[in-house]
């Protein structure tokens, strides 16, 4: 099994942005359009495309529907949707314009009683993927704003819902992302060995190459990678065939 490069595309005010270390306050904003960027990614080999509506994650609400449909509509990709989705209309509307993978963090998080009808519900089977964002290993909630003691650690989350129906999870380490620091594999590898039935997408720090050849020593399901696109630290092309030369080995 080959692990999947997901370019990400953050969305702003409808502009292509990324946050450092999850602070709005710390935002670069890039002078691309969104769908001709995805449709590039689409060009450089990529299957799947990570959409994210941060004022959405925010606010509770998605904001930047609009483009989120234009891009699902113009780019050859299969693509996984996040921010603000929060109830059964957005979620059903976003499937039926083309989404292929709903991320679910906040609500997921909070209201557990729902999240199991969501996940285990026909409609929306193998569908859902669960956002766990930490910070020192305790997830964050409503666009990474929100943490406080009682929250619980990714592992603590991650057993609980180990048998539940997930089509991944994806686990990203707040302090690495959009720092180009590199990944966080030993927290990642911790969670994998909670769920060994989930597939995992690890997101957060990666910068280089040399961090997808690390990586894919996991049993990974994909890769997450924004800034170092965009920065330039990383070519799309060469992760993509740096990840399609052998699968992962198990040790």
């Amino acid at each position: 099994m080959s692990i999947e490069l997901l370019p990400a595309i953050d969305l702003r005010n409808g502009k292509v942005v990324r946050l450092w270390r999850g602070d709005y306050n710390r935002q670069t904003t890039y002078s691309v359009d969104p769908v001709d960027t995805a449709r590039r990614f689409a060009d450089a080999g990529c299957r799947w495309l990570h959409l994210v509506d941060l004022e959405g994650a925010k606010d509770g609400k998605p904001a930047n529907l609009e483009i989120i449909e234009k891009i699902i509509r113009s780019a050859p990709l299969q693509v996984q949707v996040g921010g603000g989705i929060r109830d059964e209309e957005v979620m059903e509307h976003l499937l039926t314009v083309g989404a292929r993978r709903l991320v679910l963090g906040t609500r997921a998080i909070s209201d557990r009683d729902w999240f199991r009808a969501m996940v285990h519900d026909e409609r929306f089977r193998g569908r859902l993927a669960l956002a766990l964002d930490a910070r020192d290993g305790r997830v964050a909630t409503h666009g990474w704003t929100t943490l406080g003691r009682d929250s619980p650690t990714a592992a603590e989350v991650a057993r609980s819902i180990a048998a539940w129906p997930l089509a991944a999870i994806i686990y990203t380490d707040i302090s690495r992302d959009g720092t180009l620091r590199g990944p966080n594999i030993p927290a990642t590898e911790n969670l994998q060995r909670q769920v060994p039935d989930i597939p995992i997408i690890h997101s957060g720090g990666v910068a280089s190459l040399e961090h997808i050849v690390e990586l894919k020593r996991l049993p990974l399901a994909g890769i997450i990678v924004g800034r170092a696109i965009y920065e330039g630290t990383l070519d799309v092309g060469q992760a993509v065939a740096e990840l399609a030369k052998v699968a992962y080995t198990s040790t």
